[in-house]
């Protein structure tokens, strides 16, 4: 879940996201041939497909169910070659800007065998990402899985992939509220979201390395848009992770509000209900200061707040108080 730096990882920027206490388990049991088979409480369709050749793009992506395309791009990343018998559990709610398929790649590639790296597992999975959903995903949720230190925050730079764990204050809670519009990325704007900001860099350089200002020459409006929030968003990172550091949950919350401001204004991926949940809880008391966690275009708004303030029953479409978690791991 991202607390802060939405669109910043395919900017070679900063971002600042916090793996949390909801997950996904998978367990798998080899069998001969090459047929998976694979069922998962959060879906009403078990799957059954082939695994052990190259899976073409247009045909993964036609498969059915649609959760078995994840299935079959993450068994060729990690070289499986024999088929058997893969049961998944998840309490994580899907399409609401969790990682929910960033924890389910991860989670297959460990019980499939995957060696490596937290680095290049991550790299493994966003490439099984994005041969499954065709949209070109950046590397956060999966880096941020595989490196989390229990009790903290992750402060990554994607310049160079390094990962700074931030202690999460003791006095803050996590608050994680479903704004009732479920979200896909491959039927979204992300991609053209994306290839914006390409066409951004490719007058300015890299997006996440700009220094402040360094936006006010493009002279197309929307390219300026695009990257003024990426510039401002990678500075906001980094005043965040100083102001939790320091404990200043007052300043750390009006940065997470600023930043929805952006994402809504300048790189429109909010939504009237997103807007409207922020502008709910951010008049809540008790509430540092809420914004839209994920790429946007539905899903779920994460709010900073005192603990123990805010009654997350009263919300309909389902809220969670979360906790930092630590890595992805192999259960004995």
């Amino acid at each position: 879940m991202n607390l802060i730096g939405d669109h910043t990882d395919y900017n070679d920027g900063v971002a600042m996201p916090m793996a949390v206490d909801l997950g996904t388990e998978s367990s798998f049991s080899p069998a001969p041939g090459f047929v998976l088979r694979a069922q998962s409480d959060a879906e009403p369709e078990p799957a059954e497909l082939e695994v052990g050749s190259p899976p073409d793009p247009a045909t993964l992506r036609g498969l059915r169910p649609q959760w078995s395309r994840y299935l079959v791009a993450v068994a060729w990343a990690a070289r499986l070659r024999s088929g058997g018998y893969v049961d998944i559990t998840s309490d994580l709610p899907s399409g609401a800007g969790l990682s929910s398929s960033a924890a389910l790649e991860v989670s297959l590639a460990l019980a499939f065998g995957l060696e490596g790296t937290p680095l290049e597992i991550s790299r493994a999975c966003q490439d099984a990402e994005q041969a499954a959903t065709g949209v070109p995903s950046g590397l956060m949720d999966q880096l941020s899985i595989t490196t989390a230190v229990e009790g903290c925050a992750s402060l990554i730079d994607f310049a160079d992939m390094s990962v700074l764990p931030v202690r999460m204050p003791e006095g803050a809670d996590v608050v994680v509220v479903h704004s009732g519009q479920s979200r896909s990325l491959d039927r979204s704007a992300y991609a053209a979201r994306r290839a914006e900001c390409e066409a951004a860099s490719f007058h300015l350089g890299t997006l996440g390395t700009l220094q402040p200002d360094a936006f006010l020459g493009l002279p197309d409006d929307t390219l300026r848009r695009r990257a003024r929030h990426v510039v401002t968003e990678c500075d906001r990172v980094r005043w965040f992770a100083k102001a939790l550091s320091d404990g200043d949950l007052v300043e750390a919350g009006r940065l997470m509000t600023a930043s929805h401001q952006s994402l809504a204004r300048d790189f429109e991926v909010s939504t009237p209900s997103l807007d409207a949940l922020v502008t709910k809880l951010t008049s809540t008391p008790g509430v540092y200061g809420a914004r839209l966690t994920g790429a946007g275009f539905g899903g779920c708004v994460v709010a900073l707040v005192e603990k123990g303030s805010v009654d997350i029953s009263g919300y309909s479409a389902g809220a969670w108080r979360v906790h930092p978690s630590g890595p992805a791991r192999v259960l004995d």
